[in-house]
């Protein structure tokens, strides 16, 4: 039986090989990525059973509110524990160190930002550009400051000097800003399906770095 043109060509695009990852650029290391998921889904815990216990139609629908105040109070106190067990790795430690060296270059990407300037030459950027730096430091002292005004709502004598209500207040408001924050920072990796995979397998096409992150693989920049 001789097959068709049209069978082979199904076979072999069904049997084509996965792409060889000595072609592509190492972003992410194991225990990088590990860190990047766990924090995601102890934030995603957080977010969710919040808004459970804070949304009025959503806490009726779902109910058992003693189990969302329980898992909403773990989560938020482990949601730090990935951050130091990553930590160990040398390569998280070199991100962080990345992560909080503001470049020259980055004051250009915001400018191009602001301009709405999208070319690569406009936009330089090292292996974390200018908007994922800030995220990163917003995100951070977002996180420590709700840990803190969630252990005084738990806690209620641990500071005297600073009332229940306070804290609720200020938890709140963080609440929504991180909620906001994180729909912008899901919907900016939507976008890029490349930069999804780079943190799902740890590896990047050199096109795609040259594009968005034009100063990260040169010799002479500090992101290197």
């Amino acid at each position: 039986m001789t097959s068709t043109a049209g069978s082979t060509e199904r076979t072999g695009t069904a049997m084509a090989p996965p792409p060889d990852r000595s072609e592509r650029i190492r972003r992410f290391t194991r225990a990088e990525r590990l860190v990047h998921r766990a924090t995601g889904c102890l934030m995603l815990l957080c977010v969710a059973t919040a808004a459970c216990l804070y949304l009025g139609p959503l806490a009726q629908l779902v109910g058992r509110r003693h189990l969302m105040v329980t898992v909403h109070e773990w989560s938020g106190i482990l949601l730090p524990l990935p951050f130091f067990l990553g930590l160990f790795s040398p390569a998280f430690r070199a991100d962080l160190r990345k992560l909080n060296r503001f470049a020259p270059y980055d004051r250009q990407w915001l400018h191009a930002v602001r301009r709405r300037l999208t070319s690569p030459s406009a936009r330089p950027a090292g292996k974390f550009n200018a908007g994922q730096k800030l995220y990163a430091g917003w995100i951070a002292g977002a996180v420590v400051l709700m840990l803190f005004t969630g252990l005084l709502m738990w806690f209620t004598g641990l500071l005297p000097a600073i009332s229940r209500t306070s804290a609720i207040f200020v938890h709140d408001c963080l609440a929504w800003g991180i909620s906001f924050v994180l729909i912008g920072h899901l919907r900016k990796a939507y976008q890029d399906p490349e930069a999804r995979l780079g943190m799902r397998t740890g590896f990047v096409t050199p096109e795609w770095a040259r594009k968005h992150h034009s100063m990260w693989l040169k010799k002479d920049s500090p992101d290197t």
